[in-house]
């Protein structure tokens, strides 16, 4: 991955922009925010996706594969830090001396007039935001936003809006949520990750502190999780609201009922007591709901309005996201990557799944995070009845020797209930040999094991 160069000036004017990886679902939605502002927009990725597609339909040029062919003349060019610091593009444009900056500091400078509310966490950051766009705009709000997934009724993860709200998914794998001008800080949750980054949990903790510091109106945080609450200790912010199941949170949780694919539950502010429904599955949509009403009612909105509002919320674009049945085998996607994210998914899953068994085809995510972690993660995957693992989705790192996915695969208690599967053709096969009627089966990580649902749905026909 390249370390991004946060030294370079952002320019005043970016005339034509080159996204280099543009297709992924924060540089996206950027893109897409300029091409509505009237710049020329370019770019490339290593494959034609639905976001691509969207991108073309609104004018952008967009090239599959990375090559300095493809740079073209642009005025900026924009990275993530996803990439090699090999990619031609990034190379020749820095050989130009074309302003190259990252991703994070183009959405500073579209958010730079607006009054920003930024979501960051190592969970439930792209469900929270979204939640909060949705609500919003039930309530009379014409918000911009940049969200990490397509929001289901609105079928964007980006808008242009009329009012000076502008609401974004903040990223803090890399440092980057500290280049915004934040008004309202949303922290769900500081479960350990990103260590490939910040070498420790305390610097992790410490970087969540100085993105709090930094909201000039209001910090909302979790009070339950235990790397929130030491945030918490490390702040001096002079206006917190906390949400949670504790009893001296802000914005008290309480009777859960998550048994069934809608969720229940109860939150109680000052001395008035609510109830909230939401359409989809897991407790920890009801945290997340909470988490948002906690941000609408310190933006002054009356908080069972709020509620309400939220309550409207349909998901996102791989959380939980069905894509088809065969054979009375139903198929999902989920972008779970982390063992405490895809415990969360699996036990929403179980609720929903009935007297059906849980099919989980699971697809490591870097080199360092399963090294660290996949004991965890087995402990996690064993909610499932069954699980087919991959080998790791390497992203931004390079091999490490002894570092596959059997490490998840042979970290399981009961081995019976596992499967290794190194070569991803076969995976399919295996996955739907398992499955009988009335299971589920749900692909699993944030790398690219979504494109496997095809071959999924194909296998159980066969």
């Amino acid at each position: 991955m390249i370390k991004p160069d946060f030294t370079q000036s952002v320019p005043e004017n970016f005339g034509t922009i080159h996204f280099v990886g543009i297709g992924g679902s924060g540089m996206s939605g950027i893109a897409k925010i300029f091409l509505g502002m009237g710049h020329r927009v370019t770019g490339s990725d290593l494959r034609d996706t639905d976001n691509v597609a969207t991108l073309r339909a609104l004018g952008a040029t967009v090239h599959i594969g990375h090559d300095a062919s493809h740079l073209g003349s642009p005025d900026t060019v924009v990275v993530t830090s996803a990439l090699w610091p090999t990619n031609p593009e990034y190379l020749l444009a820095k050989q130009l001396g074309i302003p190259v900056i990252h991703r994070s500091q183009a959405l500073a400078y579209l958010t730079s007039k607006n009054r920003v509310i930024a979501v960051a966490g190592a969970h439930g950051k792209t469900t929270s935001t979204g939640m909060i766009i949705t609500a919003l705009l039930q309530l009379g709000e014409d918000p911009s936003f940049v969200n990490g997934g397509v929001i289901a009724q609105l079928d964007t993860s980006a808008a242009k809006g009329s009012s000076n709200l502008f609401v974004i998914e903040a990223d803090e794998s890399d440092g980057s949520f500290l280049h915004y001008e934040t008004a309202v800080a949303l922290i769900t949750n500081v479960d350990a990750d990103h260590l490939d980054h910040y070498g420790t949990e305390d610097a992790f903790e410490q970087e969540f502190a100085r993105f709090a510091a930094g909201a000039s109106e209001l910090v909302v945080i979790n009070c339950d999780d235990p790397g929130a609450v030491r945030v918490l200790r490390l702040m001096q912010h002079p206006r917190v609201l906390t949400f949670g199941f504790d009893s001296g949170a802000d914005f008290r949780i309480s009777d859960v009922d998550a048994s069934s694919a809608e969720v229940t539950f109860k939150v109680t502010h000052l001395d008035q007591t609510l109830s909230g429904e939401l359409t989809i599955p897991g407790e920890h949509n009801a945290v997340n709901a909470v988490g948002a009403l906690a941000v609408l009612v310190g933006l002054g909105f009356d908080a069972k309005s709020a509620l309400a509002a939220i309550g409207s919320f349909r998901g996102t674009e791989r959380r939980f996201e069905l894509h088809g049945e065969r054979r009375g085998v139903r198929v999902y996607d989920d972008f779970a990557h982390h063992p405490t994210e895809v415990a969360a998914a699996l036990k929403a899953a179980r609720a929903v799944v009935g007297s059906g068994r849980l099919i989980t085809v699971f697809q490591p995510h870097l080199y360092s995070r399963t090294r660290l972690m996949h004991a965890e993660f087995a402990e996690s995957l064993a909610l499932s009845d069954e699980v087919v693992v991959l080998d790791i989705y390497a992203a931004r790192e390079d091999p490490e020797p002894g570092v596959t996915g059997i490490l998840v695969a042979n970290s399981f208690a009961n081995q019976a209930q596992v499967h290794y599967v190194e070569n991803w053709d076969d995976a399919p096969a295996v996955a739907a040999e398992i499955a009988a009627p009335g299971d589920f089966i749900i692909t699993m990580g944030c790398g690219d094991v979504y494109r496997m649902v095809p071959q999924l749905l194909q296998a159980l026909e066969n």
